[in-house]
């Protein structure tokens, strides 16, 4: 019966057979996967994982395909080691599982990405795209971090920061018509906040009929009635981080 209750249903969604194109590193103190596109590149992009953690095939995806658009690409563990969660974990124990994983508390995880994209990898302009719980992190970061250019969060929890939207730097809200835990409500009222706090550009865009995780986790060739908004969503990610990196 425990499972019934599911507060972040991210296990919607057909996940990707792929094992990804990058390779695995030790960045600092924490584990993360890398992937550089074959032309020299000063850009990059630091991508944050959703519950499942940096392993996840469909995250590594993503890492892949904004590397087939000329980014460095990279995916930390931001968990530092400790266990994403399962699909096998009963949802009734989730919110005391995710108070020990704090999207607010990314700040020297990312201090250590920082430098090694612009030490070792020779990144000028840096960017961060984050699913879920990365979303949150997303919007958490482009609220203080003055070294990231942009953001684009993907359905990130916006209750985890509903009461800060002095945004410092260009920031995309992706979210799906249909997320079960991110209720239209919410994204009005981010929109109002946002409207009247935020003084950098944003976006937030609904995508029609799509649910949790769409833009990462369904497979296209299965829901071809969801094809088009996931085609749309990556595309308007990648547009977003061309304009402002």
């Amino acid at each position: 019966m425990a499972n019934e209750s599911r507060p972040c249903p991210c296990d919607i969604g057909d996940k990707f057979d792929y094992g990804g194109r990058g390779q695995e590193v030790q960045v600092g103190h924490i584990k993360a996967y890398v992937c550089k596109p074959s032309a020299s590149a000063d850009k990059a992009v630091i991508v944050i994982h959703d519950i499942f953690g940096w392993q996840l095939p469909n995250t590594r995806y993503i890492a892949d395909m904004l590397t087939t658009n000329g980014y460095i690409a990279i995916c930390p563990d931001f968990f530092v080691g400790q266990e994403a969660w399962k699909p096998s974990n009963d949802w009734a124990s989730f919110n005391d599982w995710v108070k020990t994983r704090d999207a607010g508390k990314t700040d020297k995880e990312v201090d250590v990405v920082l430098k090694y994209l612009k030490d070792q990898c020779g990144a000028k302009k840096i960017g961060v795209i984050g699913f879920c719980w990365g979303g949150a992190a997303v919007q958490h970061l482009m609220l203080k971090n003055p070294h990231l250019k942009t953001g684009v969060s993907l359905y990130g929890v916006i209750s985890r920061f509903e009461d800060k939207h002095s945004l410092l730097h260009p920031t995309f809200f992706i979210f799906g018509e249909k997320d079960d835990i991110i209720p239209l409500e919410q994204v009005t009222l981010l929109e109002q906040k946002l409207k009247q706090n935020c003084k950098v550009d944003y976006e937030v865009k609904i995508y029609p009929g799509q649910t949790h995780g769409f833009v990462h986790r369904k497979r296209e060739d299965i829901n071809p009635q969801d094809k088009p908004y996931i085609e749309e969503g990556r595309k308007d990610m990648i547009n977003w981080l061309n304009k402002y990196l």
